[in-house]
């Protein structure tokens, strides 16, 4: 009867024991958890991101995409790390603009239509800038792949063309739908040029080169009907927070 009683008490003191231990580390977690949460303060120049879904500005590191006041972008486009929209500008459904090894810069009243890729590389191998640059007035048309390229103003790039690293398209030219030019290729200025590779085809008569802007601005008028249809977006908000927050202003 004593051996049973002795084996009983040790039972009970035993699960006495765990119960107060597992009662007082539990609680010292929770209070390290709270100490901890409490102890984070977000930066107040801290973006909250909406990552469900597809974003449409993606920053990487220090690079956050920079889209004008007046430019349009499509709701499913992606812009990545260095890339720049400027005013009047328009980016249309489905395309994609990686900056995310250079700068890419899409110029005043230029448009990169449906389903276009534009990437830049760290350097080219042709020893010209790496970055792409799309000067003012230039249409790319649907379906293009532009890496590492620069084309000058007031240029037409057909539909389903590629334009490889350190690739020049000079002012007032017209490259024909379909077309590949190679690696550090140029366009003079004021030509057609088709196929692939890329072959020069004949001069642009004047009447031909005054139409090339007058294609980009109807192409922009054509951008705010659509423009209309959602809220204006771009980056100039993140300015306006952190001056508010500057000179304290309430609203």
């Amino acid at each position: 009867m004593a051996t049973t009683l002795a084996r009983i008490a040790r039972k009970s003191l035993k699960t006495t024991t765990a119960f107060s231990l597992n009662r007082h580390f539990g609680t010292e977690a929770v209070a390290a958890a709270t100490a901890s949460t409490k102890s984070i303060t977000p930066s107040a120049d801290r973006v909250k991101w909406d990552y469900r879904g597809q974003r449409q500005i993606i920053p990487l590191g220090q690079w956050l995409p920079k889209v004008a006041v007046d430019a349009y972008v499509a709701p499913n486009v992606v812009l990545a790390g260095q890339v720049t929209v400027y005013d009047g500008a328009s980016v249309w459904n489905g395309a994609v603009l990686r900056g995310d090894l250079n700068k890419i810069t899409v110029g005043f009243c230029s448009n990169v239509q449906e389903r276009c890729v534009v990437h830049a590389a760290w350097n080219s191998p042709t020893g010209l800038p790496a970055e792409t640059s799309i000067e003012r007035y230039v249409t790319i048309g649907a379906y293009s792949l532009l890496r590492s390229c620069t084309i000058e103003p007031e240029c037409v790039i057909g539909q389903h063309s590629i334009l490889m690293e350190g690739s020049l398209v000079e002012t007032h030219s017209i490259l024909e739908a379909g077309s590949v030019v190679p690696p550090g290729r140029r366009i003079p200025t004021g030509e057609l040029w088709a196929g692939n590779p890329a072959r020069f085809v004949r001069t642009l008569t004047h009447e031909e080169t005054l139409e090339i802007p007058k294609l980009a601005v109807a192409i922009n008028d054509l951008s705010k009907t659509h423009f209309f249809e959602f809220l204006p977006y771009s980056t100039v908000y993140l300015e306006v927070e952190k001056l508010k927050k500057k000179l304290e202003i309430k609203v």
